[in-house]
């Protein structure tokens, strides 16, 4: 039984790093390549996770749904429809930088978290939207191997896109923007690309969330953790290296996860709250991270220019 146990528990938490590992890849895309300081991640988690809600649902009068659509499709869906929110937040925030930009994206976040909050008739409020279904009927250990081929082709394409000229773009525009401006690119244009491509890359973790968990409610989507353990992620394993995103997410829910057990081992008249605690404890591992290896587990390595590897 405490086999049984275990192998259910590594099931689940393997399932969620995978699901944080696609978030982490598109913000990577975002700050590693770009240098674009979105504290926003929440929201497009919260359009992606609510959209294939709402499409792969059955009939209900508590919220909009009733279509009945296949996974594939509402994981589709959760893309198309964060598309045109992420561009359209990508050029209201276009011309804001480093912390303008932290603040912008977080309330624009806390907007979308609060639409789905109060429109009752299109999420049903409070109470979320149940019954959300895993595909083909498989359970936590197909539902892995389900993720785990997302995981592998969302990082082929973000990594693709890291070598590409246009990721070479991105990477002069984080380094030295007058200079890639000087050099005649659309520096604008560039900066909504990668904003709007790793939007809906999180928008895509949003819907492998909801069919993995069943459920979708607001307090889901909480900066907690919905964007801050995503940065810790992204920073920890290392900024810039698609890999280390990965390893980032795999190292901060193993011990996001540990520190919930070790929490319930202090008395709670030294901590006050358990998930303060958690987060005090997250905070101390990022702090010995930046000062140990402040390029992360896996620094960023620039990918070889064409031809280099014929010499």
């Amino acid at each position: 039984m405490e086999l049984a146990g275990l192998g259910a528990y590594a099931l689940f938490f393997l399932n969620l790093v995978g699901i944080y590992a696609i978030m982490a890849l598109g913000l990577n895309m975002q700050w590693g390549m770009t240098g674009q300081f979105n504290i926003g991640i929440a929201g497009f988690f919260a359009v992606g996770a609510y959209t294939t809600a709402i499409l792969t649902t059955g009939p209900s009068d508590n919220w909009l749904g009733g279509f009945n659509l296949p996974f594939l499709v509402g994981l589709v869906g959760s893309v198309l429809v964060c598309l045109p929110i992420a561009w359209a937040v990508g050029r209201i925030t276009a011309r804001l930088r480093t912390d303008y930009l932290a603040i912008a994206t977080i309330g624009i976040a806390e907007i979308i978290r609060l639409f789905f909050l109060n429109e009752g008739w299109l999420s049903n409020g409070t109470r979320g939207i149940p019954g959300i279904q895993k595909p083909f009927g498989v359970g936590n250990g197909g539902y892995l191997i389900v993720v785990a081929a997302f995981v592998g082709l969302t990082w082929l394409a973000v990594e693709i896109a890291r070598r590409s000229p246009w990721g070479r773009v991105l990477r002069a525009i984080r380094d030295n923007e007058p200079a890639t401006a000087a050099a005649g690119k659309d520096i604008a244009r560039f900066r909504l690309q990668a904003f709007v491509v790793g939007s809906c890359i999180m928008a895509l973790g949003g819907g492998l969330y909801a069919h993995f968990v069943g459920f979708v409610s607001p307090e889901a989507f909480r900066p907690l953790y919905g964007t801050f353990l995503v940065w810790v992620m992204l920073i920890a394993g290392g900024s810039g290296n698609n890999l280390g995103a990965m390893l980032g997410a795999l190292v901060v829910w193993l011990i996001w996860s540990s520190t919930e057990m070790l929490a319930g081992l202090v008395p709670t008249a030294l901590i006050g709250s358990e998930s303060a605690f958690r987060v005090f404890l997250i905070g101390i591992l990022l702090q010995i991270i930046l000062v140990s290896r402040p390029q992360g587990l896996l620094p960023e390595k620039r990918p070889p220019m064409p031809g280099e590897h014929r010499r």
